[in-house]
């Protein structure tokens, strides 16, 4: 098996696979802080159109009285990009564009009435926005639309996630 091995335990007992508890896996993918349960998340990226949701957010979130969860997806690239290889696999580019959000949003005054979390996550940006959004019990996911012929093409995000998600969807043009 190309990849990672398990290694069979010394006494040659069945270990458990701690996944396979549906408790013990929901509790592994649930590290969230209670203070943010069912608050509003947002997809942030610096654009002009996701700074028009976080701004609506902001103010979903003062109105409600929940906790804001601001959610960046940083790039993954297939592999394939630089080695030629297939089958397609992701990794993961470093992204440091989460890092000077954090610090543009720390210093931002518009988010010290709301307590609010950045979260960083790598993949589509559909599956994550709702990934956070399950895992934080989210009452409801604001994303800023797009514009323009990129997302003529391959579909916007906000039409993506509007047809998907669990959860109410609020698309600030």
């Amino acid at each position: 098996m190309a990849g990672h091995e398990i290694p069979e335990p010394a006494d040659r007992k069945q270990v458990a696979d701690p996944l396979s508890d549906p408790l013990a896996a929901e509790q592994a993918r649930r590290p969230c802080d209670p203070a943010f349960r069912h608050g509003v998340v947002v997809g942030f990226d610096g654009s002009t159109s996701s700074e028009r949701a976080l701004a609506y957010a902001i103010g979903m979130s003062r109105r409600t009285g929940s906790a804001l969860i601001i959610v960046h997806v940083a790039n993954r690239l297939p592999t394939t990009v630089w080695a030629g290889c297939e089958p397609p696999v992701f990794v993961d580019v470093p992204d440091h564009r989460t890092e000077v959000l954090g610090l543009e949003l720390a210093c931002a005054d518009y988010l010290a009435e709301v307590p609010w979390v950045l979260v960083e996550r790598g993949g589509d940006i559909c599956h994550e926005l709702e990934e956070v959004g399950r895992e934080y019990s989210a009452d409801a996911i604001v994303v800023g639309s797009t514009h323009g012929l990129v997302g003529k093409i391959f579909g916007s995000v906000a039409g993506r996630l509007a047809r998907r998600a669990q959860r109410p969807v609020v698309v600030i043009p």
